[in-house]
């Protein structure tokens, strides 16, 4: 086991520091930073400390005190079931239902684009059950990063750390730039018409955004302001929001033409529904948002189930209808690919409905931004609390009780990306971190049921992992046998029964090693295995260039840690240890 399988109680030897201050100590603190002798010796013992790295396990009693203590300051506990319900809608309904729906349905799915959103939805949901019992079990603002540092260890935390922090400046760059396309719409406008078209950079990259950057400066003030006025704005703007919804679907239905919804009702096949399923699991991000909030909630056992399973199941509901209204307004291939709904009632000969959707869904976007800044910035807290990060990042105000440093960090980013990246290209970018990260939570939930140090027998740990492999490996191979234009049923024969084989094993052979205190995930192993599997195939589903990106991105992650991340991480996990045994050699030497 590596020294950072810690205890409660090491945070006094973590030093403090003023968020206002910038010096070399705020960033890199550790030992291995301090001259450039102690860099290269620690460069020397990267394989040892990387091994130490890969074995640790965090507690959760770790992240529920020591870590958090890091901050310096608490976050207030403010929040109940009826905040995170409304925190949930603000952070899920936005860009994707009023953008992704028109681009999916006109290019992949035509008015299938329904089932592809049931397919997303049925994925996201059973994510959520995951999330659930690790946040009711671990209400810190860590999120998924903590969790995986309890079940999986450091090495993997951290790379799902850097891809939550790039699914959520990504997310928030695409809604900026979907934001500014409405905006256009409101004001009798093209989208290029407030952009800078700059021909000399790629198509892609070229058409740069200032309004986004605006946005996600005004955001970046609501944000740092207070968290419970975070919530009241949200949850007033979301119900502004809903009205105006009822409305798309009412008035949308009222001018509903059948005839658009008969011929050709899925005109790429499967393989349509399924390719658009994958970018519209954008539609659905967001939820995880709400678990970073657990942290600030009273009551989590209660709270979090209600608020994350309840905002999803509204949110499911509410994006079908209005993918199927839409599709009944307008056929598939004369869609609007940039603002659908609004240019849907002007084809429909209702221009002056036009401008009250486009003004929903700007508050729609807005508060899938706000709720976006939140979260992030309670993602990038706890991860520079462990020291993966710079730990300036970790600081807490103790006048407003939120993370400044890091909001106003991840808003820049934000702002950036949004300032020159196209929709499409930050959608499936968005998607394929979104899915890698829910399958890593949904195996985590395994491992946790399933493994207990000191508990499971070692018979028992090794049936796990192959169990868990077998998963992983039918689950690719179906994703797979897809992406090749498999429509076959001979592979997925072979496949999916051995997924089947591999998750019954489990259940039969391999007992149960830990039972949630609050709250848990209905149908174990059952759910969580079919979470990987439906991310995995949804994955599969992905166009080769945005795994490209993906893989780059990584690649990157993978520098920092093996220079920075590491070294940082083990000198704190090192500190934490040595401040743990010298407390219980003075509590012996007490007794």
């Amino acid at each position: 086991m590596g020294v950072g399988d810690e205890s409660a109680g090491g945070g006094e030897g973590i030093r403090k520091r003023r968020g206002c201050s910038c010096s070399k100590d705020d960033f890199f603190p550790e030992e291995s930073f301090k001259t450039m002798n102690n860099y290269f010796r620690a460069l020397k013992e990267t394989p040892m400390r990387f091994k130490d790295r890969l074995l640790a396990r965090s507690l959760d009693s770790t992240e529920l005190h020591e870590v958090k203590a890091r901050s310096e300051h608490e976050m207030k506990k403010n929040l109940n079931w009826w905040d995170l319900i409304w925190f949930g809608i603000g952070a899920v309904v936005g860009a994707g239902i009023f953008v992704l729906t028109g681009q999916e349905a006109k290019e992949h799915a035509g008015p299938a684009v329904v089932l592809s959103y049931v397919v997303s939805g049925v994925s996201a949901m059973l994510s959520v059950f995951c999330y659930t019992e690790f946040a009711v079990e671990i209400p810190v603002a860590g999120g998924s990063f903590a969790y995986l540092r309890v079940e999986l260890g450091d090495f993997v935390a951290f790379i799902a750390a850097g891809n939550i922090i790039l699914e959520y400046i990504i997310g928030g760059a695409a809604v900026a730039r979907s934001w500014t396309s409405y905006f256009a719409t409101l004001c009798n406008h093209q989208p290029d018409d407030f952009r800078i078209v700059v021909h000399s950079l790629p198509d892609d990259y070229g058409h740069l955004d200032p309004i986004s950057v605006v946005v996600c400066a005004v955001i970046c003030v609501l944000a740092v302001l207070s968290t419970k006025g975070t919530s009241r704005f949200n949850y007033i703007a979301s119900i502004i929001h809903v009205v105006v919804i009822l409305f798309i679907i009412v008035a949308g239905l009222v001018k509903a033409n059948t005839k658009n919804y008969t011929p050709d009702f899925a005109p790429h096949g499967a393989h349509g529904i399924f390719q658009a399923s994958a970018v519209l699991f954008f539609a659905y991000i967001g939820f995880d948002a709400v678990s970073t909030m657990a942290e600030e909630t009273k009551n989590p056992a209660r709270d979090i189930p209600i608020g994350l399973v309840g905002s999803m199941s509204i949110t499911t509901a509410v994006y079908c209808v209005m993918a199927v209204t839409l599709c009944l307004m307008v056929p598939y291939n004369q869609i609007d690919p940039n603002a659908p709904f609004s240019v849907a009632f002007q084809y429909v000969g209702w221009d002056w409905a036009k401008y009250i959707v486009a003004a929903g869904a700007l508050k729609g976007m807005t508060t899938v931004l706000l709720v976006s800044a939140v979260g992030q910035a309670r993602y990038l807290t706890h991860i520079a609390r462990t020291h993966m990060m710079p730990p300036w990042l970790a600081i807490v105000s103790e006048k407003t009780g939120t993370p400044v440093n890091a909001t106003v960090v991840m808003l820049v980013a934000t702002a950036i990306i949004g300032f020159f990246t196209s929709l499409g290209i930050l959608a499936n970018l968005l998607s394929i971190s979104t899915l890698f990260i829910f399958m890593l939570v949904a195996l985590a939930l395994l491992v946790r049921r399933y493994y207990v140090s000191g508990v499971t027998t070692k018979a028992n740990l090794v049936k796990l992992w192959v169990c868990i492999a077998v998963i992983l490996g039918s689950s690719i191979a179906t994703a797979v046998i897809w992406a090749q234009g498999g429509n076959g049923w001979i592979g997925y024969v072979i496949t999916i029964p051995i997924w089947f084989l591999a998750t019954l094993s489990i259940k039969v052979f391999i007992p149960q090693a830990r039972d949630p205190k609050l709250w848990g995930v209905p149908l174990v192993p059952w759910l969580p295995s079919a979470s990987i599997l439906i991310n995995i195939f949804l994955l599969g589903s992905i166009d080769a260039k945005s795994f490209e990106r993906f893989g780059i991105w990584t690649g990157a992650l993978l520098v920092y840690y093996v220079l920075i991340g590491l070294h940082a991480c083990y000198d704190t996990a090192k500190e934490s240890a040595e401040n743990n045994r010298k407390i219980a050699e003075a509590k012996m030497e007490g007794v």
